[in-house]
């Protein structure tokens, strides 16, 4: 019997990817290329928090969901073999726009991040993921399929959207910015009136509880090494904006994790292909 057509995450899918090809077209948020300046170093662009050590060269890279021509392009210039995926069309077209302006090699291919079945298992030293995952219904599928491409020792470094960031209004009552959001709701959150920064409008969006984002993590074979919460906010900041709505909503949590091998006992680390 062949698959069915027009499934819930089919569904979901189709409406994200048209809404970042927009957010593409019109230039806003999250969709700028790398600048000139990042490329003088483009090591030091990418590795702000210095979770990657040692060269990238021959390093093989996945920018999952990265597509936009700012990631895979600063990767490909550190020396690194990169594949980008992305669900957008129009980002993946900056892609290939800014690597052959720079004379740059990446493959870049549209897809969902929950399905990488055109990728071959155990192809990546490191898997790297900007805030994404918020845009499927199911993050452990996402995990599952970051463990089969990326290579025992290799690195997973993602950025998630907190749960109380998706679940807290847009901008404060009287008292503070109130939680109107279940925890524990499946289905998308509901749309926004107006544009807010911590989430991009138009955009069907899911809130992933803590033991799905690491508690999933740990399950689908990786053991997390460091934890980060980027600071955004502003003490002072004029309410209702993302840096006032920052300082008590933590928008981030950034991860550095590394696949490990569950079938050999005791091993809960490894060594660090990043390093030469």
């Amino acid at each position: 019997m062949p698959a069915a057509k027009n499934t819930h995450v089919e569904i979901v899918q189709d409406h994200n990817r048209q809404v970042w090809d927009e957010r593409v077209r019109q230039g806003l948020l999250h969709t700028r290329t790398a600048r000139d300046d990042e490329f003088k170093n483009p090591l030091k662009a990418i590795n702000g928090r210095g979770w990657i050590t040692g060269s990238l060269e021959g390093k093989h890279v996945l920018c999952l969901a990265g597509g936009g021509g700012l990631q895979a392009p600063l990767y490909a210039a550190a020396g690194a073999h990169v594949t980008v995926v992305d669900i957008s069309q129009e980002m993946i077209d900056q892609d290939h726009r800014i690597a052959q302006e720079r004379g740059l090699e990446l493959n870049a291919l549209v897809g969902s991040m929950d399905d990488l079945s055109m990728i071959a298992s155990a192809s990546f030293d490191l898997v790297t993921q900007p805030v994404s995952t918020c845009y499927v219904p199911n993050i452990l599928k996402v995990y599952d399929e970051i463990a089969r491409v990326l290579r025992f020792g290799g690195h997973y470094l993602s950025q998630h959207k907190q749960p109380i960031n998706l679940q807290a209004a847009p901008t404060p009552y009287p008292n503070g910015y109130a939680v109107n959001q279940s925890y524990y709701d499946k289905g998308p959150l509901p749309p926004l009136s107006g544009d807010f920064e911590h989430r991009e409008k138009g955009a069907l969006e899911f809130v992933h509880r803590l033991d799905e984002l690491i508690g999933g993590l740990c399950r689908a074979g990786f053991v997390i090494e460091d934890l980060a919460e980027p600071n955004h906010s502003k003490e002072g900041a004029e309410p209702g904006t993302f840096s006032h709505r920052s300082h008590y909503i933590p928008p981030y949590v950034a991860i550095k994790a590394v696949r490990v091998d569950h079938s050999s006992a005791g091993q809960l680390s490894s060594t660090n292909i990043l390093t030469p």
